[in-house]
């Protein structure tokens, strides 16, 4: 590891994220949802979506009024096997456990269950989400739309989030099946870690205003703020490579996070208003859980399933390629290393985590940084 980098332990981690987000006025048990998240996307080597988005997203868009610290969940429709909920701009990872667990407990009664939410804020890693359906035996699938940042091909303006579209599904090995992924070819918190160690991020990740692929990190990050950067949809730049259908998928997440729940989307999530101030995002997403003893045996569901993967894996190999992965392997191969070693967290996160421990108070908290 490098000499930018110290590991914290896991436990030390989500303790002072816990702290930071009650600090904010989030309540202790919503405080332990987020920390939860978060923590996840660390030990799975996420490094995108755990420590490093606890400032720049969640602390500094509550300290500027345009997220709550405090969760009302309006149900606005309730069905059988379906609801619809109003998150009221409240914390994304508490909407989200919620709205999971919904999602879970009809489809243990019915089979299968769905969960539209609309006024939410970022959610953290949608992964967490269709784990805790695999914790219950069951397929997961979630989906949110965002901020717009991917062009649609053939364009050049920033439209759609990077919308991932997520599946979650048990197996009978020590992981489960777990795709979770931008519908572009890379998402802004990636850009942002090449940021932090400051390298150009890779051609074909971004395009400019005249369509033309930009790779100036820090710049990029401004532009894409301001509309004259935008994300290349999954596939690419153009159809020739499959960009279309990066766009197509992104575009049914962005309908399925909104249309349904009566939501936000597109330009209206840019966070700011027609004067330039800042606002709520008004995020919506979607979560679905499937009862697999519905359909058959879930033990010959596992089965079924990891003998899949275990193919794929044992397949033949490219020259030069020793091994061939399945979605959430390496995340598994991840936590198998950091469990001993805990978070890697480079300079700059030092700094971000010195400055809320000053701002809220958080003096008994000392760092192998300090």
């Amino acid at each position: 590891m490098s000499d930018n980098f110290v590991s914290i332990p896991f436990k030390l981690m989500e303790e002072f994220m816990i702290d930071v987000f009650k600090g904010l006025g989030v309540p202790e048990e919503d405080a332990r949802i987020c920390a939860d998240v978060l923590i996840t996307a660390d030990k799975r080597g996420i490094d995108s979506h755990g420590i490093g988005r606890l400032k720049p997203i969640y602390y500094d868009r509550i300290k500027a009024g345009i997220q709550l610290p405090i969760t009302a969940i309006d149900i606005i429709r309730d069905g059988p096997t379906t609801a619809v909920v109003d998150g009221n701009n409240g914390m994304g990872h508490v909407i989200g456990y919620r709205c999971m667990q919904m999602a879970i407990d009809k489809a243990q009664t019915y089979g299968m269950g769905m969960v539209a939410a609309r006024n939410s804020t970022h959610y953290g890693i949608a992964g967490y989400y269709t784990l805790m359906a695999i914790e219950k035996n069951m397929i997961g699938i979630t989906g949110t739309n965002a901020r717009p940042s991917i062009a649609p091909t053939f364009g050049v303006e920033n439209m759609l989030g990077t919308n991932p579209l997520t599946i979650g599904i048990p197996s009978d090995e020590a992981f489960p099946f777990v795709i979770d992924c931008a519908t572009s070819v890379s998402q802004r918190g990636k850009i942002e870690v090449y940021e932090r160690i400051n390298q150009e991020i890779p051609p074909g990740w971004v395009i400019d205003a005249d369509g033309m692929t930009r790779t100036d990190t820090a710049q990029i990050l401004k532009d894409l703020v301001a509309g004259t950067a935008a994300l290349t949809p999954l596939g690419g730049i153009g159809e020739e490579q499959g960009g279309h259908k990066g766009y197509g998928y992104a575009t049914a997440v962005e309908i399925l996070s909104a249309a349904l729940q009566g939501g936000a989307f597109l330009k209206a999530l840019t966070g700011v208003d027609e004067h330039g101030n800042k606002q709520p995002y008004r995020l919506g997403h979607f979560f679905i859980a499937i009862d697999i003893n519905s359909f058959i045996d879930v033990e010959k569901f596992k089965t079924t399933s990891g003998e899949i993967l275990r193919q794929l894996r044992n397949s033949r190999k490219a020259p030069g390629h020793n091994r061939i992965f399945t979605a959430g392997e390496k995340e598994y191969d991840a936590w198998l290393e950091r469990q001993h070693t805990g978070v890697p967290v480079n300079i700059p996160l030092q700094n971000d985590m010195k400055i809320m421990r000053e701002e809220l108070g958080l003096y008994q908290y000392c760092f192998p940084f300090d």
